[in-house]
């Protein structure tokens, strides 16, 4: 869900999504204990950053690399401008191993996140990619090494959305 409007989020709010950030399993009443807060207070504060777009997932986060994708590489797609975002977004997203894709501004249309088991095999999704007609050029930059994981929690330690 996103919003136009930022959801603010006060000092209790952002405890609490630091917590479940650092212990994702450590269930409401725990962190009512630690928090030192009713169990019914993180509940409805979790729920309704849950209904409000702000926490979007509780599901476990998977490591390409420990279930054999050690490849992982960034594409930049230039799509013909008649042909529509839609249409190539829907194809590729029957492509298991495109993990996100975002349009963008600059020298490409689309930006995709894409993994593979080794080089030979990132050409492989790589061609499925690009297979469409209506691809006009692409870029593949390999990550070499996760500089940063993505991370949310220094916007909330920031105080994101005020308050």
């Amino acid at each position: 869900m996103t919003t136009e409007t930022p959801i603010t989020l006060d000092r209790l709010d952002r405890a609490i999504v630091a917590l479940f950030t650092e212990e994702p399993r450590i269930g409401v009443l725990e962190a009512s204990r630690r928090l030192r807060v009713a169990r019914g207070t993180v509940q409805a504060r979790l729920d309704r950053m849950e209904r409000t777009g702000v926490i979007t997932g509780w599901g476990p986060d998977i490591s390409p690399e420990a279930i054999g994708y050690l490849v992982t590489a960034f594409v930049t797609i230039q799509i013909t401008q008649h042909t529509g975002r839609q249409a190539f977004t829907e194809r590729i997203a029957a492509i298991p191993e495109v993990l996100e894709c975002w349009t963008i501004t600059g020298s490409g249309d689309l930006w995709c996140r894409i993994v593979a088991h080794n080089n030979a095999d990132l050409q492989r999704v790589i061609d499925r990619m690009v297979s469409e007609d209506w691809v006009v050029r692409s870029s593949t930059l390999i990550g070499l090494s996760e500089a940063i994981p993505y991370r949310t929690g220094p916007l909330i330690n920031e105080g994101a959305g005020g308050g």
